[in-house]
């Protein structure tokens, strides 16, 4: 499987770091051009999430009719162009155009498609964390190398390097086996929906949250650093660095309580409270040591979830819709780093009003949070097609099916079934 999905992990990996890499120090940079206000500088940081958001879903359509290659082969072409528009910018409007570019090229939920091609489905949710992880580790490195490389080279030549990754990203996708789309019928056409879904609901809103917040601190970081407690731009690393440690030391954590021991539910409590805590010291950014305190403690917070969000989603959906229900957790996901860049801007000069805004919010979250339950584990069972099965699944109602459907492509019967209740055997047993 790790072979398998290398490539496309690696695209996801580069698109990601490139995205992250000019953020630690963006909103100084974009401070200082032409026509820039604190609100504008909101929009550099969060206008590709704009329309990663509105072409999440578009982007999935038009891979089922073009192939996943052909679609992200289009969307990273689009990223380059809009990385070397934002590289050669020399005014704010032109580098948020630069930005709503590089957002257009939203290849997130084809890739996720992609690896629902290429990897067995009882693989399919570790497939989804190692991409979390792989985002998650993108994230971190960024932390630790966006500012000096920044200080040094210029954010200008990091919309560049950019570009470079995506050309590097266009070579790796022709190491992509295209998958010729699989012929399925399912059990039942199932009205399930993310947004009527208290669960899915749950988790789409989560992750609102957290990229939320992300981008709102890079917002206020380098800027209340360099301005306001006298940082130069090459010393940023002392406080990226710490949180690309704590970032790192987090994400075990998510693996093992998270996916190995399928308790979620615990690490989202925990994230959800730090970010309380996050928040609360926010209002308090004029003492440098609690800023220091926060920064830190957040991108802890950040990576403990971060590699499961996919994951659990992905549980939770019905199988014949989890591209959908990936494509909008993706679109909340990007909403929320454009709401966070916004309004990062408006309150720049009113930090406690926005501290206590995200209290608010977060203790919401946190409160809700107890009241989730951890994913039910299942499997699945695959047999030879045989007529007499097929209708014997649609004339008998079993309790140990909790969804079946045919994959006349390859000619098989599967059958979800709850592996904390029922075994293999005792399902094949039954069907005898």
């Amino acid at each position: 499987m790790l072979k398998t999905i290398l490539p496309l992990n690696l695209i996801m990996f580069l698109r990601f770091l490139g995205i992250f890499l000019v953020m630690p120090l963006i909103s100084i940079y974009a401070l200082e051009i032409d026509g820039a206000t604190p609100l504008l500088v909101g929009f550099v940081i969060g206008g590709y999430a704009v329309t990663q958001a509105l072409l999440q879903v578009p982007f999935g359509s038009l891979s089922d009719r073009i192939g996943r290659r052909g679609a992200i082969l289009l969307g990273l072409i689009i990223f380059l162009i809009g990385s070397i528009v934002s590289a050669f910018a020399t005014d704010i409007y032109t580098l948020i155009f630069g930005r709503l570019l590089q957002g257009a090229g939203a290849i997130g939920s084809v890739v996720s498609a992609s690896v629902s091609d290429l990897v067995d489905e009882s693989k399919r949710a570790k497939a989804m964390a190692i991409m979390g992880a792989s985002i998650g580790l993108a994230f971190s490195l960024s932390m630790a190398f966006g500012s000096t490389l920044g200080a040094y080279v210029g954010v200008d030549n990091l919309f560049l390097l950019t570009g470079v990754f995506a050309i590097v990203s266009i070579y790796l996708l022709t190491k992509v086996r295209e998958v010729p789309p699989v012929e399925i019928k399912y059990s039942s056409n199932s009205d399930f929906h993310p947004m009527r879904n208290s669960e899915t609901l749950y988790y789409m809103i989560s992750s609102a949250i957290q990229k939320g917040m992300m981008s709102l601190l890079f917002m206020l970081i380098p800027l209340l650093l360099v301005s306001k407690f006298g940082w130069d731009k090459a010393e940023l690393w002392r406080i990226y660095v710490p949180a690309m440690i704590l970032g790192f030391l987090s994400m075990p954590l998510a693996i093992i309580i998270g996916e190995k021991r399928n308790k979620p539910k615990t690490l989202f409590i925990l994230s959800a409270g730090l970010f309380i805590a996050v928040s609360t010291l926010l209002i308090f950014s004029d003492d440098e040591v609690l800023f220091l305190i926060a920064v830190p403690l957040f991108f802890f917070a950040f990576n403990l979830i971060e590699p499961l969000i996919q994951s659990v989603v992905s549980k939770l959906s019905p199988v014949h819709q989890k591209g959908k229900v990936l494509g909008y957790t993706n679109s909340f996901a990007y909403s929320g780093t454009f709401v966070g860049g916004v309004l990062g801007g408006l309150l720049y000069d009113n930090i406690p009003l926005l501290g206590a805004i995200l209290i608010g919010l977060s203790t919401i979250w946190f409160l809700w949070s107890f009241k989730m339950r951890n994913p039910i584990r299942k499997g699945t069972i695959y047999f030879k097609h045989r007529h007499f099965l097929e209708q014997k699944l649609e004339r008998e109602s079993f309790d140990f099916v909790d969804e079946w459907y045919i994959n006349r492509s390859e000619n098989l019967i599967a059958i979800r079934y709850q592996v904390d209740n029922w075994s293999e055997d005792e399902i094949r047993e039954k069907l005898k």
